[in-house]
């Protein structure tokens, strides 16, 4: 599955932003809450995902000024699956990681 391939090659090649958030979410770090990185769900990747809270958080570099069409629809598509969508971007990330774990936890009734 190329998809599943896609997802274990981003694992690998994470960018700063997503390793230091991941350093706050794995092993149920967070209130507990399972999150998963770089999975799979329909012809998209998420960053990061909590199903039993049903989030998906996504980090966006700076190209996604230039994609937002792009990034509207895949929204659609996981909001369609069951999944609320929250987005930071790489500067919120580095420069708030507190505030960012807050509004993470926030959005899974934490």
């Amino acid at each position: 599955n190329t998809q599943l391939q896609r997802a274990r090659e981003l694992r690998t090649r994470m960018t700063p932003p997503e390793i230091l958030l991941w350093r706050h979410l794995r092993s149920r770090r967070l209130f507990g809450l399972k999150f998963k990185r770089q999975v799979p769900l329909g012809p998209y990747i998420a960053d990061f995902i909590c199903e039993e809270a049903g989030l998906v958080v996504e980090i966006d570099g700076d190209t996604h000024a230039v994609q937002i069409a792009y990034d509207r629809h895949r929204d659609r598509f996981m909001n369609r699956a069951g999944y609320r969508v929250l987005r930071f971007g790489n500067r919120d990330v580095m420069g708030n990681l507190e505030g960012v774990l807050y509004r993470i936890a926030e959005a899974c009734g934490r």
